[in-house]
Protein backbone atom coordinates (compact mmCIF):
# COMPACT_ATOMS: atom_id res chain seq x y z
CA UNK A 1 0.00 0.00 0.00
CA UNK A 2 1.27 3.61 -0.78
CA UNK A 3 1.51 5.50 1.94
CA UNK A 4 0.54 9.39 2.08
CA UNK A 5 1.74 12.36 4.16
CA UNK A 6 -0.98 14.96 2.94
CA UNK A 7 -4.39 14.29 1.44
CA UNK A 8 -6.08 16.48 -1.06
CA UNK A 9 -9.94 16.83 -2.09
CA UNK A 10 -10.68 17.00 -5.38
CA UNK A 11 -14.42 17.46 -5.30
CA UNK A 12 -16.79 17.45 -2.41
CA UNK A 13 -20.17 18.76 -2.41
CA UNK A 14 -21.65 21.74 -0.37
CA UNK A 15 -23.66 19.74 1.78
CA UNK A 16 -20.98 17.05 2.50
CA UNK A 17 -18.31 19.93 3.49
CA UNK A 18 -20.26 21.70 5.70
CA UNK A 19 -21.76 17.79 7.03
CA UNK A 20 -17.93 17.55 7.84
CA UNK A 21 -17.58 20.77 9.66
CA UNK A 22 -20.00 20.66 11.87
CA UNK A 23 -19.30 17.04 12.61
CA UNK A 24 -15.91 18.52 14.05
CA UNK A 25 -17.13 21.03 15.69
CA UNK A 26 -19.73 18.80 17.93
CA UNK A 27 -17.12 16.02 18.43
CA UNK A 28 -14.78 18.79 19.62
CA UNK A 29 -17.42 20.43 22.04
CA UNK A 30 -18.84 17.25 22.97
CA UNK A 31 -15.28 15.68 23.96
CA UNK A 32 -13.48 18.76 25.09
CA UNK A 33 -10.49 17.57 22.46
CA UNK A 34 -9.48 20.83 21.32
CA UNK A 35 -7.52 19.20 17.90
CA UNK A 36 -10.95 18.66 16.61
CA UNK A 37 -11.91 22.18 16.82
CA UNK A 38 -8.53 23.40 15.23
CA UNK A 39 -8.96 21.06 12.27
CA UNK A 40 -12.29 22.58 11.65
CA UNK A 41 -11.13 25.88 11.79
CA UNK A 42 -7.53 24.82 9.52
CA UNK A 43 -10.00 23.39 6.59
CA UNK A 44 -12.42 26.50 6.86
CA UNK A 45 -8.96 29.13 6.86
CA UNK A 46 -7.65 26.85 3.64
CA UNK A 47 -10.91 26.53 1.90
CA UNK A 48 -12.04 30.78 2.06
CA UNK A 49 -8.34 31.31 1.13
CA UNK A 50 -8.85 29.33 -1.90
CA UNK A 51 -12.07 31.01 -2.54
CA UNK A 52 -10.59 34.41 -2.13
CA UNK A 53 -13.42 34.76 0.37
CA UNK A 54 -13.61 35.51 4.56
CA UNK A 55 -14.16 32.85 6.69
CA UNK A 56 -17.58 33.93 7.69
CA UNK A 57 -18.34 33.84 3.92
CA UNK A 58 -16.96 30.82 2.94
CA UNK A 59 -19.26 28.93 5.72
CA UNK A 60 -22.30 31.09 4.15
CA UNK A 61 -21.59 29.80 1.38
CA UNK A 62 -21.42 26.22 2.23
CA UNK A 63 -24.71 26.91 3.94
CA UNK A 64 -26.76 28.50 1.01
Amino acid sequence: MQQFDRISIAEISKKDMLMILEALEYTGKNTDIDSFIELKNSIIKELSSLAEASEEEFVNYLKD
